[in-house]
């Protein structure tokens, strides 16, 4: 927010400096930014005037003019602008000076004649694009004083970082209530009267509201026989210092009155509104309407459109439409000045990446009250500025009325919660300075919502306030009691909890921790063969190489994995937890997240030194560590398969814990891995977080006692053809459900050259809870368990 100090002195007669008034804000809560003077570059600029003005005899279009800027000489200035003449008071760049664009001015000579400065138009002044001509001042301008003076420009702007929940704060009049409330300075609001013409008779243009639950409040008023024309220089300058472009007066005044009351108001051309009639209701599906920044926009029914009777004529809180703007021909105008839910509005500006000062303020709340005001306030400006004429009669549809709320409020409650006693004199003050009524009684006080606060609806929200308005920082810090960990045992886990226990079990196996930024280069993704729907585009992105939302962890991973390569890594283990996006139309934010832990491992097992046994890691490592965490999260044994869905991944196998999938790991395809600088086998994983956050909520832990009597171990070989998988032979096994059998673990597998079958050594453990095991009845269950392999799986003891 862009406070203009001299725009809040007309409401406040605050005198103290800018810094003073942003270090006070700040401390309320409203971050002062940064100081600005929008009109440094116009220090040097002075007022002049033209006493001669001459053609130059040797140019068809240049002026030979003496110009008094009151330095006791007549400067010499040669000046290409058609509208220049003898007599006007104009601005003046004198030698030694610059212009806002860093042009220093020097001495020069334009065919033959000297020119000492520049007559500048305001383009050259940087207070708008006209540079059809020099600008001209007013007849009674003072000469030769500074302009920035002159036309009492607003040098002293506040850039304030305003918080979600204080909507009121976004206009000048909003800022100026807490101006007051903290320096104890009255609140004067600006007379502007409307003067309804008594002569035309009263313009009625009937309003429909279909779901008053989108609408609460449609007013309008009608100005006619308006002339379009540029606002005085005042109200431009006022708008430029406030970062926003000055269009027309009528245009200008809608602008003007939304900074400073903070009510966005919208002007139609009325005579462009077909059936003389305002419909206000939600957009039908794939409805189109053209807005003013001239893009064609695509609707559903979740947007809020104002129509006429045949079409849409504006998005309602967001932007209005080129069918029934302000132009140059524009004689009757259709003032708009309403109040929408906040979460339309908020909705309709995500989803179409369309986001307006006005769609700025509906989506955090408008005073309703004040909509009328603010209405009227407009009209009488609109038609002192434009030579119109107010008709009689407001057009207003309230649906949906204010209506503040009540809250009670405790002193005693309020000095508890901020751990300081606070005098209910304070409270009092405070609170009736922000704008409250209220009704006092024994021990408890009742407090009507005033309209311009939204965000106050409970009894904390006061206390907030009156910790706020004492001084949070005056507050001294009191350490609080702490609960032991037990106290916390039955609540749910969160999902921030959940996620950090993931990265203390990645940090404790030895990985170390990738944070990558969630945008990747579309040629990343193409590469890795990812497919391009569902893809969200950036439309400003930081760099070539992030101009998409990640689809998947594992362009970030590989890009990790290359940085990390080219500074000299020879062993690479990382892991990270991080959200993945894809376009979701029927989302909110036109997105899905979801949550995945990725693990990428490349390079040496063990650190190339004695006594570790060198060797590359493989499949086996990158299973282990996902099994392991299987067991962290007490989830039960993996089941993975052989699968071809992963573009990247060669072989690619899918991973299944529980009946469901939970994601896929393998090796990364060679040739897409030396683009990374990999040389040897890189090998990645990608887990579900949100399945696995499932699996673990809805699994139950089993307790039993320490085993007393010891266990019978016996191995078994199996020969058996390549197409026989390990997980097949250990469910058969499972599927058997033999009640002495605790654990079944391949110890060896030998694979011959020269042959179709491999050879798989499974360790059998057997143990009975009651007793000693018999060599006898273990070889049974042996037996029983070699039979069974060999009829269902056809393989050879």
């Amino acid at each position: 927010m862009l406070l203009s100090l001299s725009w809040l002195r007309e409401f406040t007669p605050y005198e103290g400096t800018a810094e003073a008034l942003g270090d006070e804000l700040t401390k309320l809560g409203l971050e002062l930014e940064e100081l600005k003077n929008p009109f440094a570059g116009l220090e040097g600029i002075l007022t002049a005037q033209v006493v001669e003005c001459e053609m130059h005899p040797d140019s068809d279009h240049l002026h030979c003019c003496r110009v008094d800027a009151g330095r006791g000489e007549l400067l010499d200035i040669v000046c290409g602008a058609p509208n220049v003449a003898a007599g006007q008071k104009v601005a003046v760049a004198p030698v030694g000076s610059c212009l806002p664009d860093g042009t220093l001015m020097k001495k020069a000579k334009l065919r033959g004649k000297p020119s000492f400065g520049m007559i500048c138009s305001e383009r050259e002044l940087g207070l708008s694009e006209d540079h059809s001509g020099i600008m001209v001042l007013p007849e009674d301008t003072p000469v030769g004083k500074r302009l920035v003076d002159v036309l009492k420009l607003d040098t002293e702007i506040l850039d304030l970082s305003i918080t979600p929940n204080r909507a009121d704060c976004l206009s000048v009049l909003g800022i100026a209530r807490e101006t007051a409330m903290a320096f104890g300075l009255p609140l004067t609001i600006p007379d502007l009267p409307l003067a309804e013409d008594e002569d035309l008779p009263p313009v009625e243009v009937p309003v429909d509201i279909t779901d008053p639950e989108l609408c609460w409040l449609y007013a309008g008023r009608v100005v006619s026989d308006i002339c379009v024309k540029p606002s005085p220089m005042r109200i431009r300058h006022r708008l430029h210092a406030v970062g926003v472009r000055a269009i027309s007066n009528i245009v200008d005044v809608t602008n003007y009155i939304l900074f400073e009351c903070g009510q966005p108001l919208h002007s139609f051309d009325l005579d462009k509104l077909s059936g003389g009639r305002i419909v206000v209701r939600p957009a039908t599906d794939r409805e189109k309407i053209v807005t003013l920044d001239g893009q064609e926009r695509i609707l559903n029914p979740r947007d809020l459109c104002i129509c006429d009777t045949e079409k849409p004529v504006a998005l309602a809180g967001v932007m209005g439409g080129q069918n029934s703007e302000i132009s140059g021909e524009t004689r009757n105008v259709f003032i708009e000045s309403a109040v929408f839910r906040p979460g339309t509005i908020r909705k309709t500006s995500r989803r179409l990446g369309l986001s307006s000062e006005a769609s700025f303020r509906f989506e955090r709340g408008i005073d309703q009250a004040r909509s009328r005001w603010s209405l009227d306030r407009a009209c009488a400006m609109m038609a002192n500025l434009g030579g119109g004429r107010v008709r009689r009669g407001m057009i207003a549809v309230e649906p949906k009325p204010f209506v503040a709320v009540k809250m009670d409020f405790h002193p005693e409650k309020a000095a508890a919660l901020l751990g300081i006693h606070l005098d209910a004199a304070f409270d009092e003050k405070v609170l009736s300075a922000m704008g409250c009524a209220i009704e006092k009684g024994k021990d408890v006080w009742t407090v009507d919502q005033p309209s311009w606060r939204p965000d106050l609806t409970r009894e904390a929200d006061l206390i907030e306030e009156v910790g706020r308005v004492y001084g949070l920082d005056n507050i001294p810090p009191v350490l609080p009691p702490v609960r032991h960990a037990l106290d916390h045992a039955a609540e749910p886990e969160s999902a921030f909890s959940f996620w950090l226990r993931l990265r203390r079990w990645g940090a404790g196996v030895g990985l170390n921790e990738a944070i990558n930024y969630s945008f990747v280069g579309h040629k990343d993704l193409d590469l890795l063969g990812l497919p391009a729907e569902g893809r969200i585009s950036i439309m400003n992105p930081l760099s070539a190489e992030q101009d998409a939302l990640r689809t998947a962890l594992a362009p970030g991973l590989l890009c990790a994995l290359r940085n990390n390569l080219a500074q000299g890594a020879q062993t690479v283990k990382l892991f990270e937890l991080a959200n993945i996006f894809v376009a979701d139309a029927s989302s909110e934010t036109t997105a899905r997240e979801t949550g995945i832990l990725g693990i990428l491992l490349y390079g040496s097992r063990n650190e190339a030194a004695w006594p570790q046994v060198p060797g590359d890691m493989e499949y086996a490592d990158l299973k282990g560590l996902v099994e392991h965490l299987m067991r962290f999260l007490h989830l039960p044994a993996l089941r993975c398969e052989r699968c071809e869905t992963v573009p990247y991944l060669l072989p690619g196998v899918e991973v299944f814990c529980g009946g469901r999938t939970i994601g896929t790991m393998g090796r990364v395809k060679p040739q897409m891995a030396v683009e990374y600088l990999a040389r040897r086998d890189v090998w990645l994983a990608e887990l579900d977080l949100g399945v696995l956050r499932e699996l673990h909520d809805a699994a139950h832990l089993n307790f039993a006692p320490l085993a007393a009597f010891p266990p019978v171990r016996r191995d078994i070989t199996i020969m058996a053809g390549r197409d026989v998988s390990v997980a097949n032979m250990l469910d058969s096994i499972a599927a058997m459900k033999l009640p002495l059998l605790e654990s079944t673990v391949l110890v060896d597998l030998f694979e011959p050259d020269d042959s179709e079958e491999r050879n798989l050594t499974f360790r059998l453990t057997f143990r009975h809870a009651a007793r000693t095991l018999k060599d006898a009845e273990v070889d049974k269950e042996r037996e029983k368990i070699a039979k069974t392999l060999v009829q269902k799986l056809g393989v050879r003891v």
